[in-house]
């Protein structure tokens, strides 16, 4: 029982409005709308881990019991369940850009639809991997204009030359 003035606060699912359930999952509990549109609400840093395959935690998270029935729009904006007064942003959990979750900028949960959390375990074996992607899909779209900048920089360092020379000479 509660001590007198306090209540119990259950977190409504964002998508479909049911309340959530916590379910005890590697050492932590999240919330999940059970029998409602299988979502999954992480607290902070939470999600981390989950989102391999070789953690096994993840693994009773990825059939959690859902209604069929129970269809949501993803593209509606959704509020924090913890923060109750706050817009989720959607945003890409991986490099692939594959999957997209809702996160909370004011406490740094994230929000899974059904499915998310299978297809983000799926996306990379490691942490490794995943930043390995990520190094290679940025060398593909930013690499030519790094080295521009880095050719440039050399060109400008070439012309100050004579000028480095004359202030070595004037202070040594």
């Amino acid at each position: 029982m509660k001590p007198w003035g306090e209540e119990e606060c259950v977190m409504q699912c964002p998508a479909c409005g049911n309340a959530l359930s916590e379910l005890p999952a590697g050492g932590v509990k999240v919330d999940a709308c059970v029998g409602g549109c299988g979502g999954i609400w992480f607290g902070q840093l939470e999600l981390r881990r989950f989102d391999e395959t070789h953690e096994d935690a993840g693994e009773a998270l990825l059939d959690i019991e859902y209604d069929e029935s129970v269809h949501v729009n993803t593209d509606e904006r959704r509020k924090c369940p913890a923060c109750t007064d706050m817009v989720l942003m959607r945003l890409f959990y991986s490099p692939k850009r594959q999957v997209q979750v809702d996160h909370c900028p004011n406490c740094g949960g994230h929000w899974l639809d059904v499915g998310e959390l299978r297809m983000i375990r799926q996306a990379f074996a490691s942490a490794d991997e995943r930043r390995a992607q990520a190094e290679e899909i940025f060398a593909e779209r930013f690499g030519a204009e790094i080295e521009a900048m880095k050719a440039n920089r050399a060109k400008a360092a070439k012309s100050f030359s004579p000028t480095v020379s004359i202030f070595r000479f004037l202070f040594p």
